[in-house]
C-alpha cells in the first residue's frame, strides 16, 4: 500500500496549517483526522472582531473631526470592513462543505396550493405557513394563518389548523389571541410571522424587538436586534414597487434555526441577517450572530431564507415577482445574477417564508395564500 501525503489546511491553535498523512485504499486516499484539529478559533475571531469595532468606531470619528470625505476613502475602508465582519461570522459557522447545505434554488414551481385567506380578501396583509420546526412532531402537520386586522399593519391573534385538510376546507382551527389589544407591547407589527415548533416568532409593537409567543404557556418572551439605528414602524419596509408598510423586522425559519432580516442606519439601510436561538433551558431568545450585506432594503420587494442563504425578490409585474439576488452565511459571499420566477394572482405581496419541512415557499398575496415548491 502506497503512503501518500494529503495536505488538508486545517487550523491548529498556533494558527498554522497541518499535514495531515493519509492512505491509498480501493483508489481512495484515506487519512485519519483528530476531529479537535477541526475546530474553529472561535476565542480568536472573537478578538479580531472587536479589533474590527474599535477601528470602525476609530475611523468613524476620524471622518467627524477631518470633516473632508476626499482625504480619506471612508466609502472603501467601510466596505473592507463589512467584508471582515462577514468573514468572522461565517468562520463561526461549520462551513458548507461541512453541514451538507444544499445549494441554491434552481428553480421555483407555479403555486401548488392557492386559496383565499380565511378571514376573507379585505385582509390584506399578514403571514401564513406550516410549522416550521424539522424535529418537532407534536406540531409536525399544522397549518397557520396570522392576519393583521388593524390597518393591516398590526395584529393579536393566530389560527392554527392540526392538518392540511382543515386548512384548506377552513374547520377543526384554534385561535390564539397573543396580545390583549393591537396596540399592546406584545401585539405583531407587520407581516413578520414565523410558527416554529410550539412558539410563534414576530416582530414586537413599534419596537426593534423579536417576540416569542408560546402556545402552550402563553408567554412571550423577546429579544433587542443588534446594530445601530435598527429599522422599525416604517423606517426600512419592503419597498421595490409598492413599499408594505411596516414590514422592517422580517422573522424567517430554515434548516439551521432561526433568522430575522432587517436593516439598520449602521449598514447604510442595507439587509442586515441575524441568527436567532432559543435557550430552552434559560428561558430566553438570543441573537447569536450578524451579518451585514449590501442589498438596500427598500429595493427590494421580500425576502426569504433557504438553508443558511438569504434570496431576495423584486417586483416584475402584477403576476410575477423574480428572486434576484441572494447571500450565503457561511460563505459570507453575495449573487445578484439570479433570475427565477415566480408567479402570484395579486400585485402586492405582503410575506415570503420556506418551509423546511417540505421545502415549499409560502406567499402571502393580498389576501391570498400561495404555496410553491424549491427546487435545487
Amino acid at each position: 500500500m502506497v503512503l501518500l501525503i494529503l495536505l488538508l489546511f486545517t487550523v491548529t491553535s498556533d494558527g498554522q496549517a497541518q499535514r495531515v498523512h493519509g492512505l491509498k485504499k480501493d483508489d481512495s486516499c484515506v487519512c485519519e483526522v483528530n476531529s479537535t484539529v477541526w475546530s474553529f478559533p472561535v476565542v480568536k475571531y472573537e478578538t479580531v472582531l472587536q479589533q474590527v469595532h474599535t477601528c470602525e468606531g476609530s475611523l468613524n470619528s476620524l471622518a467627524e473631526q477631518v470633516g473632508i470625505p476626499d482625504l480619506v476613502n471612508m466609502k472603501a475602508v467601510k466596505e473592507k470592513l463589512r467584508y471582515l465582519k462577514n468573514n468572522v461570522e461565517s468562520c463561526k459557522s461549520i462551513p458548507k462543505d461541512f453541514r451538507g447545505m444544499c445549494g441554491l434554488i434552481t428553480n421555483i414551481s407555479d403555486p401548488v396550493t392557492t386559496k383565499l385567506s380565511p378571514y376573507g380578501k379585505s385582509y390584506i396583509s399578514g403571514s401564513w405557513g406550516k410549522q416550521a420546526q424539522m424535529e418537532n412532531e407534536d406540531q409536525k402537520y399544522s397549518y397557520w394563518v396570522q392576519p393583521l386586522a388593524n390597518s393591516h399593519i398590526w395584529g393579536n391573534t393566530l389560527r392554527v389548523y392540526q392538518n392540511y385538510e382543515d386548512f384548506m376546507a377552513s374547520t377543526n382551527h384554534k385561535d390564539f389571541t397573543f396580545a390583549p389589544s393591537y396596540t399592546h407591547p406584545n401585539a405583531i407589527e407587520g407581516p413578520s410571522a414565523v410558527l416554529y415548533g410550539k412558539a410563534l416568532y414576530y416582530n414586537c409593537f413599534r419596537s426593534a424587538d423579536v417576540c416569542r409567543y408560546d402556545l402552550e404557556t402563553n408567554e412571550v418572551k423577546r429579544v433587542t436586534l443588534p446594530g445601530t439605528g435598527v429599522g422599525f414602524n416604517n423606517k426600512f419596509p419592503y419597498c421595490y414597487y409598492d413599499c408594505r408598510l411596516n414590514s422592517d423586522v422580517d422573522v424567517e425559519a430554515d434548516e439551521t434555526g432561526l433568522w430575522a432580516l432587517y436593516a439598520t442606519l449602521g449598514n447604510h439601510g442595507n439587509l442586515v441577517i441575524s441568527w436567532l436561538v432559543w435557550d430552552g433551558e434559560t428561558k430566553t431568545l438570543n441573537v447569536t450572530q450578524t451579518w451585514e450585506t449590501r442589498l438596500f432594503k427598500k429595493a427590494v420587494s421580500n425576502a426569504f431564507m433557504v438553508c443558511g442563504v438569504m434570496y431576495a425578490t423584486r417586483y416584475v409585474n402584477e403576476y410575477q415577482e423574480e428572486v434576484f439576488y441572494a447571500f450565503d452565511t457561511a460563505t459570507g459571499k453575495e449573487d445578484n445574477s439570479l433570475a427565477i420566477p415566480l408567479e402570484k394572482v395579486a400585485k402586492a405581496v405582503a410575506s415570503l417564508s420556506y418551509n423546511p419541512t417540505n421545502k415549499q415557499i409560502y406567499m402571502y398575496n393580498d389576501g391570498y395564500l400561495l404555496a410553491y415548491q424549491a427546487h435545487f
